[in-house]
């Protein structure tokens, strides 16, 4: 899972490129890329990693990403081992100057302008809002290019005007240089690929070849979280998603996400999730 710089071919000279996938599973890599990134998926499940935020997500799940921002959507392991079970999305590429130089910095697309300077920590909609774009995201790879710049700039319109998104990222953690990212690769997989088991500080600072003492403040300057708390935060995201998708009691998901203790479990939830396990389903 290695942090890359992806730049596809096509982007060399387009401004605006929107793709329709449906694929066995979401591309694992931890990556960034120099345009805007509007991501809509209308079916998967998972883990999102953008900056240093950490979120479940689901059908509907709608985010914009901006330039040289890592970010990594990790499905459910189901996907990746039943490979018919299929995902998909909608992918909107583009650059700043899709409809021209300097249009976004005119007064009348200040809304717009300031939505794309959120996009440096990420922004994710309401559902409520992608439910509402539903048809307009899936229906747009079948416009001529003139369309597809029009309804891309009637969307980020109708986005940048709405009270109902978050901000992902807690900081800046834009990239200009891969240094570093070859380590960091290796210990995102590790925690996302084996987050159920017992993972020790010890373990990961091997994986990235550094004393326990250089891996902690390494792993800081790059997510702006400690291991622990980064840890933390995927088990309680994959054990939140377990509560609304599955059955299974509170104390039997607690050992699911690699927890041995129930109670250590309960006060993790509440602090990431704002609530208890039983309440958090309950609600949902």
């Amino acid at each position: 899972m290695k942090l890359v710089l992806k730049e596809e071919d096509n982007f060399l000279n387009d401004r605006l490129n929107i793709v329709k996938k449906e694929i066995p599973c979401l591309d694992s890599s931890w990556h960034y890329h120099s345009q805007y990134e509007l991501l809509y998926i209308s079916k998967s499940s998972g883990i999102r990693f953008v900056g240093d935020s950490v979120s479940q997500f689901s059908a509907g799940d709608l985010v914009l990403v901006g330039p040289y921002l890592p970010h990594l959507w990790r499905n459910d392991a189901t996907y990746y081992q039943d490979k018919t079970n299929k995902v998909n999305t909608i992918i909107f590429k583009f650059t700043k100057n899709f409809l021209g130089e300097g249009t976004f910095e005119q007064p009348e697309f200040s809304d717009i302008n300031s939505i794309l300077e959120q996009s440096k920590f990420g922004v994710c909609f309401d559902a409520s809002i992608s439910s509402v774009l539903h048809d307009e995201l899936i229906n747009i790879v079948d416009l001529s290019p003139v369309e597809k710049s029009i309804k891309l700039l009637n969307i980020l319109h109708r986005l940048s005007i709405s009270d109902k998104k978050i901000v992902l990222s807690s900081s800046d953690m834009r990239q200009y240089t891969s240094e570093n990212s070859d380590r960091l690769d290796s210990v995102l997989k590790h925690i996302s690929d084996h987050y159920a088991s017992n993972i020790t500080l010890n373990d990961v600072a091997d994986i990235a070849c550094m004393t326990t003492n250089s891996f902690c403040r390494f792993f800081k300057k790059m997510t702006n979280k400690s291991f622990t708390q980064f840890l933390n935060e995927v088990r309680i995201r994959n054990a939140s998603r377990i509560l609304v998708q599955e059955d299974q009691a509170v104390t039997e998901i607690c050992y699911m996400v690699g927890y041995n203790s129930v109670t250590n479990f309960n006060k993790q939830f509440k602090q990431i999730m704002g609530t208890t396990p039983q309440n958090y389903r309950k609600t949902l």
